[in-house]
């Protein structure tokens, strides 16, 4: 056991052989104070005695932080300086920072903003830094060059703090026409009307008039557009209308097409911007007419996007020589993608062609992904599955279990700031090198912080970490192992899969909620958890109790037993538990009898499709972490839980850097 000064990560494991992902992290001392204090500060009612006895707590900035937080306005400057010098470097002070500026720009106290001033990814803040200089008098050709680096950023609405600035900037000739017709062009690619009509008030008043009525068109398509100039302009802005029109109603974009074209000389490439809209928001339902108007889109007008609904599409048809040509025609990098060498392997099978078919299955095999477990079954290969499992020394975990930034981000993801925590943790990954930082989502899997490994794995700053991928006892931990195994056999369902969906729900988080109102680790809504609850006697206190690991994974294991009644088979209750009766219903009605893989690559959600494939994949990577060797997902999908299991390999080639 290794002290940690107030934090003690304790190994703990689960009694029925899943392994725990996570060490119960020993309670601070004072971690009932802590918290008693922070909800006294965020509530206005912090005790001096209070806080007095927490002023050596790693926590301290944070009560701190919480209290002056109430009212930015009311915040000294001595208060604040003197904040800033005692918690310098840390995420703290950022935050209170930028809490700060905002309240002195607010009273427009520019000379202490500036002192206060610091580089800031915020940009009402640095329109404040904007306004400040010129304030106190220092509109250089820097501030000009970035006053109008923060106007070509207006392709959206920016904060109403930044019109004083470009109002400065105009009056100083900062803003030529071509600069403003650069922001109108901007927004009107972004369908941003309003910003269209803002830019365009300091222009000549016929040029204002245009810009006024281009915006008129992208809201509602009109026959003045008929009488434009024919400058490419016009017909960008036209394109851009009835780009914008094709998405609600495809049929009517069509049928005016010709018309614009015609009139304003249109090209290829806005012919094809349009002819693009029409074809994706046909197919995204299977429309009757999606194969005519893929077709009628020049080629090149497609994206990987539409190239992949121009292969979903012949597969809903069932016309399999269609599909192969429409595979074949994507770009090299996304046909060679696991999941398009999958499909393009079986639509070969399809056609007759098996030796392109069993080529291209044991390519495709070599890949640890749910397109690269199907292509395995079809060859009779094992799973390719290279896990690294890196042997630090006790000593370099220590270290970064220590570093102060990871010791407050935990404790404050005990205390439920995920916010905070989060902050902490950025300041500490800003320092780290690669060890580290995979060392550091060690010690947040040990504090129950489990989504590090998704978030902070796999990449930084932009740049592909390809072996950070295979730490699979990361990316996939196990925990409530005894409520999973007991509720799993209950409902006699794999507890493979009970986990996966909690991966790909919630990421072991028991406190998750979603925009819709889901909760807790299976991301149960409050309705089906009360009814789940009704039907089977679970006890049920209210939506509250979904927060309550147990109860949650008790309802939504349940309720998965529920679907696989109801559906048949596992991979359409996988897709039912995710978007609902009434989609799922319809895509059944709409491929009856299809095989299971295309059935999937078909569902016309995008959330939905990924999902599916997202938790097959998983349940394969939980049953090998579970049992070393798995179902194949060939027959988890329709639920043969008796079928042979698979081994696992790891090819020489794909051994990762140890």
């Amino acid at each position: 056991m290794v002290r940690i000064s107030y934090f003690i990560v304790l190994a703990a494991a689960l009694g029925t052989g899943m392994a725990c992902g996570a060490r119960a992290q020993t309670a601070d001392p004072q971690r009932a104070q802590v918290m008693a204090a922070l909800e006294a500060a965020e509530a206005g009612r912090l005790d001096p005695a209070q806080s007095a006895a927490l002023v050596r707590h790693p926590l301290y900035g944070w009560i701190e932080f919480a209290s002056l937080r109430r009212d930015p306005d009311a915040i000294t400057t001595t208060q604040a300086q003197d904040f800033l010098r005692r918690y310098d470097g840390q995420a703290v002070a950022s935050q209170l920072r930028s809490l700060w500026l905002a309240a002195l720009a607010r009273r427009q106290d520019w000379p202490t903003f500036l002192a206060a001033w610091k580089p800031t990814d915020s940009v009402a803040l640095q329109c404040a830094h904007l306004a400040a200089r010129q304030a106190t008098g220092r509109t250089d050709a820097a501030w000009t060059e970035q006053a109008q680096a923060l106007w070509r950023k207006g392709a959206k609405s920016l904060p109403d703090g930044c019109d004083p600035v470009f109002t400065v900037l105009a009056s100083q000739g900062g803003l030529p026409a071509a600069l403003r017709w650069e922001r109108i062009e901007a927004a009107a690619a972004e369908r941003q009307t309003s910003v269209m009509r803002t830019a365009a008030r300091g222009l000549p008043v016929d040029e204002a008039a245009q810009a006024n009525d281009y915006a008129a068109f992208i809201d509602a398509v009109n026959a003045r557009a008929l009488t434009w100039p024919k400058t490419d302009r016009s017909r960008r802005m036209a394109a851009y209308g009835l780009a914008k029109l094709a998405q609600n109603d495809p049929d009517t974009a069509e049928r005016l097409l010709p018309q614009y074209a015609d009139a304003l000389g249109m090209g290829d490439a806005e012919r094809g911007q349009v002819l693009y809209q029409i074809a994706l928001w046909t197919v995204a339902s299977y429309g009757p007419d999606s194969a005519r108007r893929l077709g009628n889109v020049p080629e090149s007008a497609y994206d990987e996007r539409l190239h992949e609904w121009r292969v979903r599409e012949a597969l809903s048809r069932g016309d399999w020589p269609a599909a192969l040509v429409a595979l074949r025609k994507m770009p090299t990098s996304q046909r060679s993608d696991s999941r398009w060498r999958y499909f393009e392997a079986r639509m070969a099978e399809k056609t007759g062609d098996n030796t392109t078919a069993q080529r291209l299955f044991r390519e495709t095999a070599g890949n640890p992904t749910f397109h690269g477990f199907l292509a395995a079954d079809r060859v009779n290969q094992p799973y390719a599955l290279c896990a690294w499992i890196p042997n630090d020394p006790a000593t370099a975990k220590q270290a970064v279990a220590r570093e102060p930034a990871i010791q407050r981000a935990m404790a404050l993801w005990q205390l439920d700031r995920p916010g905070w925590a989060t902050a902490e943790w950025n300041d500490a990954l800003s320092r780290f090198d690669d060890t580290q930082r995979r060392i550091a989502v060690e010690v947040a899997r040990d504090n129950g912080w489990f989504d590090r490994a998704v978030f902070s794995l796999g990449s930084v700053r932009g740049e592909s970490r390809p072996d950070e991928q295979r730490l699979y006892e990361l990316r996939f931990p196990l925990h409530h192992g005894d409520t999973i195994r007991r509720e799993a056999a209950k409902h006699a369902i794999d507890p493979a899969w009970v986990a996966a969906e909690i991966r790909a729900e919630s990421i072991f988080n028991p406190k998750a909620r979603s925009g819709a109102n889901a909760m807790g680790l299976m991301q149960v809504l409050p309705g089906t958890g009360a009814g789940v609850a009704q039907r089977l006697g679970i006890p049920y206190a209210g939506a509250s109790s979904l927060y309550d690991s147990d109860t949650n994974i008790a309802i939504g294991t349940a309720y998965l037993r529920e679907m696989e009644d109801k559906y048949g088979v596992p991979y359409i209750a996988i897709a039912a538990y995710n978007a609902g009766p009434a989609p799922t219903a319809r895509w059944q009605s709409q491929r009856p009898g299809f095989d299971p893989d295309i059935w999937i690559e078909t569902i016309s959600y995008k959330e939905t499709r990924e999902y599916v494939a997202r938790v097959l994949a998983f349940s394969v990577l939980y049953d090998w972490r579970l049992n070393g060797n798995a179902l194949p997902v060939t027959d988890r999908m329709m639920g043969r839980v008796q079928a042979k299991r698979k081994a696992f390999t790891c090819p020489t080639a794909q051994m990762p850097k140890s």
